[in-house]
C-alpha cells in the first residue's frame, strides 16, 4: 500500500511506483509543475484504465526506457506500445555485449536473439576502480554516469523537448536508473538537494509491493529471488551520497552534466519543462 503522505503518487493498476515530479520545492522559493514528467517502474502490466488515464486524463506523449534491450525483448511489448499518441525512446544506462540498434524498431522483425551470457547484462552493479570504497548501491550509480554517460544525457534531452503532453521515465523498479536520471532533472530545474533525496527514499513506501510484482515476471524473478527486500530498499542515504560525490567532484549535479555535453541551452530546456 503506498503512503498517504503526499498526493504525488499515480495510482494505476499496472504499476506499483508511479508519481509525478511536480510540487517540490525549489531553492528560488518556486515550485514544479505537475503533469509535465513522471517517474515509474516497469509498464508492462498497465490495465486498459491505466492507458486511458495515462493517455486521455494526463496526457502522456512520451516513455523513456532506461531497461536494456534484454529486459525489453524478455518482457515484450507492454500497452502503450500500442498507443499512435505516444513516442518511444530507448537510452540504456547499462553496459550491453553485442550489436544494438533501435529495440522499438526491430522488435517485430527479428527473433530473439541475444547475445551469449545476456543475464549478465540485465542487473549488474558495475563499478569503477576508483570507487571502490562507496557503498554498493553508490558505486553501482556512479557506475552509471561513468559507463553511460552518453545515455544518461540522451534521456534528458528527450525529457527537456519541448511539447503539450507528458513523459514517463521509467526502468524496471523505478528506483536506481530512474532515480539517478530523475535526480539530474530535478538538480537542473533548482530542487533543493534534500528534496532530492526525499523523492528518492519515497521508493521504500512502496518496496514490499514492487518486490513482489517484479519477483513474479521470470525476467527479474531470479535477481528478486538472489535478496531479501531490505536489500532492495532504497536508502536515503545513498542519493545523499551521490550527491555528494558529485558535489565534490563537479561542483554539483548541473557541473557533472555541463562536463558531459549539457550545457546551458539544454539545462533551460529541462527547466522550461519543470518550471512555469
Amino acid at each position: 500500500m503506498t503512503s498517504t503522505r503526499t498526493g504525488r503518487w499515480v495510482r494505476l493498476d499496472g504499476t506499483t511506483n508511479t508519481r509525478d515530479l511536480g510540487d517540490l520545492p525549489t531553492t528560488d522559493g518556486g515550485r514544479t509543475v505537475s503533469g509535465r514528467i513522471l517517474r515509474s517502474d516497469n509498464l508492462q502490466t498497465l490495465s486498459d484504465d491505466d492507458v486511458r488515464r495515462l493517455v486521455g486524463e494526463i496526457g502522456l506523449r512520451e516513455v523513456i526506457d532506461l531497461r536494456t534491450t534484454a529486459e525489453i525483448l524478455l518482457e515484450g511489448r507492454g500497452p502503450l506500445r500500442d498507443v499512435p499518441e505516444v513516442t518511444h525512446r530507448h537510452f540504456t544506462l547499462l553496459p550491453e555485449r553485442g550489436h544494438h540498434t533501435d529495440v522499438f524498431a526491430v522488435e517485430e522483425d527479428e527473433p530473439l536473439d541475444l547475445p551469449e551470457a545476456w543475464g549478465e547484462s540485465l542487473l549488474p552493479r558495475q563499478t569503477a576502480t576508483h570507487d571502490q570504497d562507496e557503498p554498493p548501491a553508490v558505486r553501482s550509480y556512479l557506475g552509471y554516469l561513468a559507463d553511460r554517460g552518453d545515455a544518461v544525457v540522451d534521456a534528458l534531452r528527450a525529457l527537456a523537448e519541448p511539447g503539450d503532453g507528458a513523459s514517463v521515465v521509467h526502468c524496471a523498479a523505478g528506483k536506481d536508473r530512474t532515480g539517478v536520471v530523475v535526480a539530474l532533472a530535478l538538480a537542473v530545474a533548482g530542487v533543493a538537494h534534500e528534496e532530492i533525496v526525499r523523492d528518492y527514499a519515497m521508493t521504500a513506501d512502496v518496496i514490499e509491493a514492487l518486490v513482489a510484482k517484479l519477483a513474479a515476471s521470470p525476467t527479474y524473478a531470479e535477481d528478486m529471488e538472489r535478496r531479501d527486500v531490505a536489500s532492495h530498499t532504497p536508502r536515503a542515504d545513498t542519493m545523499d551520497r551521490l550527491l555528494t560525490v558529485l558535489d565534490e567532484r563537479f561542483g554539483g549535479p548541473v557541473g557533472w552534466l555541463d562536463a558531459h555535453g549539457f550545457g546551458p541551452d539544454d539545462r533551460a530546456r529541462l527547466r522550461a519543462r519543470l518550471r512555469d
